[in-house]
């Protein structure tokens, strides 16, 4: 697993700095300092061959010297002593290090190369180098050279720049806001944001995690690890340089859209993170997240004792997309005897300032306790009728004494002109506070966004859609063609009939080599009615209408005659260097009232296909309308993705112009991602525009991009994707014993509920023997880890009775990073032990084990469990005492040329 050995990192039970010197500056001595101080209280020792003594520890010149080994060591060392140090430490059976702040190289020949091979050699994780280091203050460790000790709190810190994860210690230093750990992730040789994401996702103590990324190096590893987390609890991300360019010129308008940048927001929110774009931003959301507890909905009440900062409270909320809430009757009788004469009964609350605090605390509560709202902003403008500490300690006090539900409703303040007492009071009751009341509205919002990415989270769209036809083959024959002849871009015709294979309508198109057999091709194409659109041909340019190349609307032989000979003697004057194979005519379309639209898929190259979508035509860069998605998609994210746009508003019926079909849209992305998924040598598709009407939908103008693309990612499936879809092809009817039939499918997110069922027909025994103890209460939390998955590195196979749609057994494997073990674990009801459901799953996990290519399944059974252990040896794994645990069989079967066969 990628958490492997993390707990060395952010719990250690002994740890040794190497390195360092007393002078001001040194990383070492800044790093002894910190541990003392932190109050680290295992074994702490410091090697050093020049100094006896740093920071008040005594230095043994070798490791060895210690007379104990350290689970975690920090290197402050020069770069050319790092590997022979690490692999010393390694040898003796450390399990992590820290590498501060140097520059070990880049590149297969370089140092870090040498000291990455290192530590997968000898399973040492790595964090560094080039990180301020790694803080953990629930284990009272702090193995960094950050200024200041933060507090313990539930935050987690994760970044890649040393210098954003000090500021962010220093921003909670001064904001009394705790942190479960501070990760600083320098260049990611071993450890990186994936499995920082893994870990602090079943972390107890994190309830929030916020990043600072740079950039991704293991796009699927990301997603997955994001998607498990997000699930799970808040994670915020802010990115820098976005306004990177690509690496290479754009050659169509959906890549030119699809900017690095972009595709990172997509990303991002694919995954269910909070996108915040400077430090402010993620330093409000962290306020939010570090403060509040819990949330059920987008409705917020304001509480204020001024109606212009509540109204610009209001505004504010509607311009970002929330909602106002609705106050009941009973609500507006409370808070009638203390409202502003002005106060009209409605949301915001007008309070009058001169109230007392007993009658200010029971408005709030009356508040509080109305079911019609999800959240209450308080606001309040000093006033020399109440100091602003009392009032603070009012609401701390009113907050803290709310019953039942109301007492995990969230509350945010705005407390204006506030002193230092008034913001702690506040701080004290869990209160996040904010210095304006667009602030404290953006915060409201991270909330919000942040339950719908976890509603969103919730589904994963299929494999392929159950009402999708396609031609595969004849696709994939297309670009198999053109890549044996060398080509990089499908012609028009072959673009045609990739579409057409997938039911995405496109213009009729065919091809002349000069002004006479145009003029030939388009007497059938103007007998039939209507006029013609001329186009340049040429594999070398990329936007026609930039070089003059598109005529429309020629409606007789003549005229298309004259057109091409133009296009054609133009483009060689203004391209002399490109290829001009001639041109293509297509019908018009005649449909007056449709409109243009832009849909493709572009490859990116961290991330892998993306899918395209805006507002179409000329000016499509211009207008800048677009929005983005990572494949695989279903209907449902293809109508988010169109709903995200400006020009879903003009796909609704306005004026004398019918609504626009849609789902003929939606579908058509569904189809472009498809595509991607079936024929992994496209690498771009572009259709513009894409004319959308009541009638449906239409490709005018497509291109197709092709190459045999590098693998991104380790597994089987398609070679770029980020998210690997949900496995429909695992879906199968098995037979039993006694010829009882059950429905084997993988776990889907929304199966909580059949899981809660499930675990009441199973004993307690046999809970312990499958979880390793005592288990009756099954949380949220706990249900989502088994149902939540995102296929990339697990797997979970539940078996259903076909006719009661009940569960009957599970069985898991979960892969580790590399790809190289799986480990497995199983659980049937304890009244159908003994009809063969157990081997039968264990049967198909094996077998899915070797489809993902792994080398070895393994497992840890209790020795007491003597059945599962029987089972295990009759499927050929090896059984072995656990050397640390008597009470444990460790089980492994190799699956490479396995003895099994399923």
């Amino acid at each position: 697993m990628s958490t492997y050995s993390l707990e060395s990192v952010f719990k250690p039970r002994s740890v040794a700095v190497i390195g360092g010197s007393p002078r001001g500056r040194s990383l070492g001595a800044a790093v002894l300092r910190n541990l003392r101080a932190a109050g680290f209280a295992g074994p702490l020792g410091l090697v050093n061959a020049r100094y006896p003594r740093i920071e008040g520890v005594a230095a043994v010149p070798r490791l060895q010297d210690l007379g104990w080994v350290p689970e975690l060591i920090v290197l402050a060392v020069p770069p050319g002593r790092v590997v022979k140090l690490a692999r010393t430490a390694a040898e003796l059976g450390t399990s992590a290090a820290i590498v501060l702040g140097t520059d070990l190289g880049h590149g297969p020949d370089s140092t870090a190369a040498e000291l990455a091979a290192v530590a997968r050699t000898h399973g040492l994780r790595l964090v560094g180098p080039n990180g301020l280091g790694v803080i953990a203050p629930h284990a009272w460790l702090n193995a960094s050279f950050s200024a200041h000790q933060p507090l313990a709190g539930d935050i987690a810190v994760i970044s890649q720049s040393a210098a954003i994860a000090a500021a962010l210690v220093e921003w909670g230093v001064g904001r009394s806001i705790g942190f479960s750990a501070v990760a600083s992730l320098g260049d990611e040789l071993d450890v990186d944001f994936a499995d920082l994401l893994d870990f602090f996702a079943r972390d107890h103590r994190t309830r929030a995690i916020v990043l600072y990324v740079e950039s991704i190096h293991d796009a699927r590893k990301f997603m997955s690890a994001a998607r498990a987390a997000a699930r799970l609890k808040p994670v915020v991300v802010v990115k820098s340089d976005r306004h990177a360019r690509p690496a290479s010129r754009p050659q169509t308008h959906s890549a030119t859209l699809a900017s690095p940048d972009a595709v990172y927001a997509a990303a991002f929110q694919r995954a269910g993170m909070l996108r915040v774009l400077a430090l402010d931003e993620l330093f409000a959301a962290a306020e939010t997240l570090g403060r509040v507890d819990t949330f059920q909905g987008p409705r917020l009440a304001v509480f204020a004792n001024g109606r212009g900062t509540g109204m610009l409270a209001a505004d504010r909320l509607r311009d970002m997309g929330g909602t106002l809430a609705a106050l009941s009757m009973e609500t507006v009788r409370h808070l009638g005897a203390i409202a502003s004469a002005s106060w009209l009964g409605t949301n915001p609350v007008d309070i009058n300032g001169s109230v007392d605090n007993t009658a200010y605390a029971a408005g709030f509560t009356a508040l509080a306790e109305d079911p019609g709202n999800d959240a209450i902003l308080a606001l309040n403008v000093p006033t020399a009728l109440v100091p602003t500490e009392v009032r603070a300690q009012a609401l701390a006090d009113a907050r803290r004494a709310l019953p039942g539900a109301a007492a995990r409703k969230p509350v945010l303040a705005v407390w204006l002109g506030a002193n230092d007492e008034a913001i702690a009071r506040l701080t004290e009751a869990r209160i996040p506070t904010y210095a304006t009341e667009a602030d404290a509205v953006r915060g409201f919002m991270y909330m919000a966004r942040h339950r719908d990415a976890k509603t969103m989270l919730m589904e994963t769209p299929p494999s392929l859609p159950d009402d999708l036809v396609v031609d595969t083959e004849a696709a994939r024959g297309v670009v198999a063609g053109a890549l044996a002849e060398g080509r990089a871009w499908l012609d028009p015709m072959e673009v045609a009939r990739v579409l057409d294979a997938y039911g995405i309508p496109i213009t009729p198109v065919v091809s002349a080599r000069d002004a006479d057999e145009a003029a030939r091709q388009a007497g059938p194409l103007l007998a039939e009615g209507g006029a013609v659109a001329v186009k340049i041909l040429s594999p070398d340019i990329s936007h026609k209408s930039d070089i003059d190349g598109v005529r429309l609307n020629l409606a007789t032989v003549e005229a298309v005659r004259e057109a091409t000979e133009a296009i054609l003697s133009h483009a060689r004057v203004v391209r002399p260097d490109a290829r001009i194979d001639g041109v293509t005519l297509h019908p018009m379309v005649a449909r007056p009232k449709a409109r243009e639209l832009i849909a493709g898929v572009v490859d990116d190259a961290t991330f892998g296909p993306v899918v395209v979508f805006g507002r179409g035509g000329t000016a499509v860069e211009m207008i800048n309308d677009k929005t983005l998605e990572l494949p695989p998609l279903d209907l449902r994210l293809a109508h988010e993705m169109i709903g995200r746009t400006r020009v879903s508003r003009i796909l609704k019926a306005y004026r004398d112009v019918p609504a626009a079909d849609e789902r003929a849209v939606a579908l058509v992305l569904v189809k472009l991602a498809q595509l991607a998924a079936d024929v992994p040598d496209i690498r771009e598709i572009d259709i513009n525009p894409l004319l959308a009407d009541k009638d449906g939908v239409i490709a005018v103008d497509a291109r197709i991009g092709v190459s045999a693309l590098a693998r991104l990612h380790k597994g089987p499936g398609h070679p770029r994707f980020a998210i690997r879809p949900y496995p429909k092809e695992w879906e199968r009817d098995v037979e039993l014993g006694h010829g009882r039939r059950v429905f084997v499918r993988p776990v889907r997110p929304e199966d909580e509920a059949l899981f809660r069922e499930f675990f009441t027909h199973v004993t307690d025994e046999d809970l312990r023997m499958r979880f390793f103890q005592a288990m009756r209460h099954f949380s949220h939390e706990f249900i989502a880890q088994l149902t939540q998955l995102d296929y990339a590195r697990s797997i979970a196979l539940v078996a259903i009775d076909p006719a009661s749609g009940v569960m009957l057994g599970a069985v898991r494997l979960l892969a580790d990073a590399n790809y190289d073990h799986g480990e497995y674990a199983i659980l049937v009801r304890s009244d159908l032990k003994g009809h063969g459901l157990g081997w039968r799953l264990m049967q198909i996990m094996i077998e899915y084990a070797r489809w993902l290519g792994l080398r070895s399944v393994v497992g840890e059974v209790l020795q007491e469990n003597r059945t599962m252990l029987e089972m295990c040896k009759a499927l050929g794994f090896k059984v072995a005492p656990n050397p640390d645990d008597p009470s444990i069989m460790a089980v492994s079967l190799p699956i490479e040329g396995g003895a099994t066969t399923v």
